[in-house]
């Protein structure tokens, strides 16, 4: 059950609001570091682009300078949020708020089930197994003893079929690199073997009899090249248990496409290897198919050409099940006899039609095709036979995301989490007969969710497009107040609502959050992301600034009072509109950002993102991409709002270049005397496996700048 307090008891003040102050004053922009700037000029298409930070791209771990910049600016920043006196509340109450237990999503795997467990305040999940759904969970993996600043964390993990052993990630400090482990589920013990060269997900999927499993890996890089060399030349091996990684076996690889990436699945049955190829990031793929039930068998590409989505649903025998994109820009599902020397994508038959909502995955559980759609960036799911035919919709608490449904074709159960805004992460479990859903782990968290209320609101976008936000407040806050505004808006990713306890501590000292769900984003399906990618991705700068402009309209903000962020293409989003509104905002946060849009394709991940952005090596893309790109378009003469900007010394993602530059040019500039600061993190990546105590002191810092510049009053919780 979760703890519900009284208003009063929420809202009780044990000393008077803080002014927000500073109480020693620095003066900008005499107090940054000093920036060397060089004389590099590239010439692009007829023209030159400077590029007067260029030698901030190196890796901090390999220069000395950019160590020593790094340091200055920590320094500086540090000295600034130490003025504000809310940074201590708000760390105070995050950690609070975070001290609440918390389960994932059971796997279930011959009877035993696997999930994730965290006290409240571990600095890492741990993984747990039980061997009855109400038995008694015992500890598998702990990774809280990994490292000593607890930024060592479990990766992904992948239960063997018959429940016996585990392959896990081990991923440190943030970066995306994993190395690979086995466990023996009985004993608890590791198998000798260590695997290496897998990055941003194992990518393993165990074949039916347990010997071992199938798994994607990059090449080792250059030496000293780890954190910022491009990944190429992706390919899938067989690795056999007790055997060393060097005598794995290649299955499949595409030495004259380096660009390409490669991800095994091995059918419910065992008796395909289904291998997704990508280039970039779209969801387009090419499908090849391996009989593993003949050891001759050949590769055989049944969806080739990289044109459509194509998400494995299920088998029955020969009858595969796919959502795709194909003639469906909402997605559908069909079916494809893979028996048939014609199986391919013009050789399929239509099972669940094209909806008005957006389908987002689908799966055999139980007998019965199980559906996910999004409704306006709400969940929606839907059970239908396996023939097509509707049956009816899973009852859901709210609104708000369920994810989940995983397991097998006959399995008479299966488990989901639920989330909302107001909602913590929940756990159910459904029963696939009965279509019921009962509680299987429920938190217990330290505030009333009945005093906030979540809206979903529609606004017109600059060219009148429709375009969906969500707004949080609690209940009492009625006219205008300071806001954060969060936005994305790329890669077909959707943004939909769920419980954040560090969120909570904003909204709690009566600031507003509002979502804005953005073109480029993929609550629509393929159109919605077309709308804000390559030649549009101006339309996602214009839905965000139109968000702004609705808010500051419809008094749920004042001007000086709304504050903007983002994080990775969200953080390129801030960049960008800051450059083309600065009068709009009061202070921006900018996270693990993509700054530099004529370069991001040189370094590790960035390679794949031209799907969404372009080749900064082609004309008409280069173009484009210098009309936002947030490290050139700075303007210099036009007052800016607060900016600080966060990144991390390890994300080999988006390499933290980016931010030092775009920090740097910010600097430099003529835009007036507030705050322009950067915070970097270390021993951090991009973001997944941070440590809880590292997300506590971030989220403070942020939520304490935010304060000071939107006129948010911080009132200590009793």
């Amino acid at each position: 059950m979760r703890r519900v307090l009284p208003l009063a008891a929420l809202l009780s003040i044990a000393s008077p609001a803080f002014a927000q102050e500073n109480s020693a004053p620095m003066s900008f922009p005499d107090a940054y570091p000093e920036t060397r700037r060089v004389d590099v000029v590239d010439e692009q298409f007829g023209g030159p682009v400077a590029d007067p930070y260029r030698w901030l791209e190196n890796d901090v771990r390999n220069d000395s300078e950019v160590a020593d910049w790094v340091a200055a600016e920590n320094e500086v920043t540090d000295a600034y949020l130490d003025t504000l006196p809310g940074r201590d509340v708000f760390a105070a109450r995050i950690r609070q708020l975070f001290d609440y237990e918390r389960f994932g999503v059971p796997v279930k795997k011959s009877g035993r089930y696997f999930y994730t467990h965290n006290s409240g305040l571990q600095q890492q999940n741990v993984l747990f197994v039980r061997d009855a759904i109400d038995g008694e969970g015992r500890v598998l993996i702990d990774p809280n003893g990994w490292s000593a600043d607890g930024a060592t964390a479990l990766g992904e993990w992948l239960a063997s079929e018959d429940g016996t052993h585990l392959v896990y990630g081990v991923q440190d400090g943030g970066t995306d690199w994993r190395t690979a482990r086995i466990l023996d589920v009985a004993t608890g013990e590791l198998l000798p073997e260590t695997l290496k060269g897998m990055k941003y997900t194992i990518g393993a999927s165990w074949a039916k009899d347990g010997s071992g499993f199938f798994y994607s890996r990059y090449p080792d890089p250059p030496e000293g090249e780890e954190y910022q060399a491009v990944s190429t030349d992706h390919r899938v091996y067989f690795h056999r248990l007790g055997t060393d990684q060097a005598d794995d076996r290649l299955i499949y690889a595409t030495p004259d496409h380096p660009t390409y990436s490669h991800y095994p699945y091995v059918t419910h049955d065992g008796n395909w290897l289904i291998v997704i190829t990508t280039e970039g990031t779209d969801s387009r793929y090419e499908v090849t198919l391996i009989d593993l039930t003949d050891p001759q068998a050949q590769p055989r590409t049944i969806i080739p050409g990289l044109e459509n989505e194509w998400s494995y649903a299920g088998n029955v025998g020969a009858t595969f099940y796919w959502a795709t994109n194909r003639d469906a820009p909402r997605m559908r599902v069909v079916t494809m006899d893979v028996s048939d020397p014609q199986a391919g994508p013009d050789n399929v038959a239509e099972i669940v039609p094209e909806s008005d909502a957006t389908l987002e995955g689908a799966a055999i559980i139980g007998g019965k095709l199980l559906t996910s759609y999004l409704v306006d960036a709400r969940t929606e799911i839907r059970r239908y036979a396996l023939d097509g035919s509707k049956l009816d919709t899973v009852a859901l608490p709210g609104i708000g995301t369920a994810s989940g449904f995983g397991g097998e074709p006959d399995d008479s159960e299966t488990f989901y989490a639920f989330t909302s805004f107001n909602y913590p992460t929940t756990i159910f479990r459904y029963d696939v007969a009965s279509g019921e859903s009962s509680v299987w782990a429920q938190p217990e968290v330290d505030f009333d969710p009945t005093q906030y209320v979540v809206e979903q609101r529609f606004y017109e976008s600059k060219d009148g497009t429709r375009v969906p936000m969500f707004i949080v407040k609690r209940a009492d806050v009625t006219g205008p107040a300071p806001t954060i505004l969060y936005g994305y808006g790329g890669f077909n990713i959707s943004l939909t609502p769920g419980f954040s306890a560090s969120r909570l501590a904003w909204l709690e000292q009566g600031g507003v959050f509002a979502v804005a769900n953005l073109r480029g984003g993929g609550e629509y399906g393929k159109a919605w992301h077309d709308g804000g990618r390559l030649q549009n991705k101006q339309n996602v700068f214009d839905d965000f600034i139109a968000a702004g402009e609705y808010l500051i309209a419809e008094g749920i903000t004042g001007k000086d009072q709304l504050a903007i962020q983002g994080g990775s293409n969200g953080g390129l989003l801030v960049g960008a509109v800051v450059n083309q509104r600065p009068d709009l905002f009061a202070a921006a946060l900018p996270a693990v950002g993509v700054m530099d849009m004529l370069r991001f394709d040189r370094w590790t991940a960035g390679r794949y993102w031209v799907d969404d952005y372009g080749y900064p090596s082609k004309e008409a893309d280069f173009r484009v991409l210098m009309t936002y790109s947030p490290y050139h378009n700075v303007q210099s003469g036009k007052d800016y709002p607060a900016i600080l900007v966060t990144t991390a010394d390890t994300d080999d993602r988006v390499v933290p270049g980016h931010s030092f530059k775009y920090t740097a040019m910010l600097q430099s500039a003529d835009i007036g005397d507030k705050p322009h600061l950067i915070r970097i993190e270390t021993r951090a990546g991009h973001g997944s496996g941070k440590p809880t105590d590292k997300v506590i002191e971030e989220t403070s810092d942020l939520w304490a700048f935010a304060a000071k510049w939107t006129g948010l009053e911080i009132t200590p919780h009793d």
